[in-house]
């Protein structure tokens, strides 16, 4: 992820090291002062020193901006493409993850983990290479200026590192339960505010408070045992610090009284001491930022890594689909060894309209998902203008194809912008005359703003029937050669049931279209009908056909629906 971005990465890593060279050089050169020019007398040089140091820590401060700003500006633009790629993988996984896979969790992936992937840059292997390089350079001057005071101030290092490897360890632990529990509290959040209106139907708000209560509670508990390591951990790092310093007071003083360390190596080496605590006493707390980055890491590129996609290795793409259906065999699962499919075989004609009417479960809207490949099947095959769906791109084979479903989603935005979906080819002409011809049109008018009324998350604003309607419009734009209607009117009232019907038949006019409906009067019209039950073809053919049918399956449906108590069939 880093490949774009590899020069100002190796800029700002040579800022690092530049830093920690110059850190250093501040207490050496107050050491020279205090040796060489105040004891002395030297005015003058006292003053070019002061001036020295000055211009040195002027230096540190930009090379410093330089690098904090390069830093963070890596973490942002990393992320932000990391961002992109997850959300284009997860775009193109088959529908298979996301039944498996709750919302929230995929929300936590793509915004939360991956903003902890951020902190890597901005405070994790950059800043503890430059943190580590600083400790180098300020040992390495420490001994220099006195390898005895050095080892003196090194003594109690054993528990420094002892008590770091205590706190990264506690934290991390830590870290990975608050990352379990942001992803369980986003899918929980989600899926009760997007079912609110169940919730409140069933009175189930004192419940879900209680459930919720909870979960915020143990993310509560996973943050707090964070927060009382570094309750813990800062304040021992300070007497360590405190211990180092009195004991290089306790020899220095000696080695004064006896001429062995200078005044300048006493004035310096508290400089030191702060130099080589303030880093150590940070990189624990980086190493936890990089663990909780790599953590994320690890959950976002086992995202990336899931390759439960659809194989796009077809290279079919025509302008237009005649329309020839075909299954052959088909025997799909969605969890072996359960088969929803059983070797399903029918053929559709192009211009013809195939209706499919069966029980709950039966495997309808199945066959719609495996015919857009949102599903691979285990056997048989499906053909397409004779051409197995395999051949086809699949992007080119989905653009030939609109579905329209029962449940209608629709996106926060304006109405034109859920008809076209920001598609710039289709332009507001063609919306209004795809309105016009579905019937869409007068009510759209009436809307607040008209065509571009502003709609709510999923349409809360607008009727089933509206909503409905819309989705036509939208279907009818993209001008599919093959329409699929699922269930598109069972949760229609009888008063818009009309102005659907006639939707309907504008939609299906001239293409092949594949409807599945519980309500049989929607579908007497089709020129075949198939009748599914657990997954098997029981009968296929005509609406007169079948229920000329002794004991027909679809006669057995067909008179649940319209035999009327004195026996008479209303047709």
């Amino acid at each position: 992820m880093l490949k774009p971005y590899k020069r100002i990465f190796y800029f700002t890593a040579a800022l690092a090291f530049v830093m920690a060279i110059l850190g250093p050089l501040r207490p050496w050169l107050l050491q020279r002062m205090v040796d060489d020019h105040i004891f002395g007398g030297d005015v003058q040089g006292m003053t070019l020193m002061v001036c020295a140091i000055f211009g040195l820590l002027i230096l540190e401060v930009v090379l410093r901006y330089y690098f904090l700003y390069n830093a963070d500006w890596l973490g942002q633009a990393t992320v932000r493409d990391l961002r992109v790629k997850v959300f284009n993988h997860v775009t193109g996984l088959n529908l298979n993850y996301f039944d498996k896979t709750p919302i929230g969790q995929s929300t936590t992936r793509t915004i939360n983990d991956i903003e902890s992937i951020n902190t890597v840059f901005s405070e994790g292997s950059i800043t503890i290479l430059a943190d580590m390089l600083t400790l180098v350079a300020v040992i390495t001057m420490m001994s220099l200026t006195s390898w005895k005071l050095t080892l003196v101030v090194l003594s109690v290092f054993p528990l420094l590192i002892w008590g770091s490897y205590q706190f990264k360890e506690s934290v991390g632990k830590s870290y990975q339960k608050v990352r379990n529990h942001i992803a369980t509290m986003n899918s929980f959040l989600q899926e009760r505010i997007s079912g609110m209106r169940i919730v409140q139907i069933f009175h189930a708000e004192t419940r879900e408070a209680g459930k919720f209560r909870q979960i915020n509670r143990d993310y509560t508990a996973a943050n707090l045992k964070a927060i009382n390591a570094y309750a813990i951990f800062f304040p021992v790092v300070d007497i360590i610090s405190a211990l180092s310093l009195g004991l290089m007071v306790w020899y220095g003083a000696r080695g004064v009284l006896s001429e062995e360390v200078t005044i300048g190596t006493m004035v310096a080496f508290p400089l030191y001491i702060s130099m080589l605590y303030r880093p150590i006493r940070m990189l624990a707390d980086k190493f936890n930022t990089l663990q909780m980055g790599l953590i994320a890491a690890e959950r976002v590129f086992k995202l990336l890594e899931n390759d439960d996609s659809t194989a796009n290795t077809g290279t079919l793409a025509p302008d237009k689909l005649n329309g020839e259906v075909a299954f052959d065999k088909v025997w799909f699962s969605y969890n072996e060894p359960d088969s929803v499919l059983k070797g399903v075989s029918f053929h559709i004609n192009p211009g013809e309209t195939l209706a499919i009417v069966g029980s709950t479960g039966s495997g309808k809207t199945t066959i719609i998902s495996l015919l857009n490949r949102f599903y691979e099947i285990q056997g048989g095959h499906i053909l397409i203008d004779g051409h197995d769906i395999k051949e086809y791109d699949v992007f080119a084979l989905r653009r030939h194809i609109a579905v329209v479903l029962q449940d209608v989603f629709l996106f926060s935005g304006t109405v034109m912008e859920n008809i076209t979906l920001r598609d710039a080819s289709i332009t507001e002409k063609e919306v209004i005359e795809a309105a016009k011809m579905i019937g869409a049109h007068e009510f759209i008018e009436r809307l607040p703003g008209g065509y571009y009324y502003e709609v709510m998350e999923r349409g809360a604003t607008l009727s089933m029937g509206q909503r409905q309607l819309i989705s036509f419009v939208r279907a009818l734009v993209f001008n599919p050669d093959i329409l699929v209607l699922d269930e598109a009117t069972s949760s229609i009232d009888p008063e818009s049931e009309g102005i659907i019907q006639h939707a309907i038949e504008k939609l299906i006019d001239r293409r092949t279209s594949i409807i599945i409906a519980h309500r049989l009067s929607t579908i007497r019209h089709a020129t075949n009908i198939l009748v599914l039950e657990k997954g098997e073809v029981k009968e296929f053919g005509s609406h007169q056909l079948l229920l000329d049918l002794e004991n027909g399956k679809y006669r057995e449906l067909y008179e649940k629906q319209f035999l009327q108590v004195n026996g008479d069939v209303a047709v």
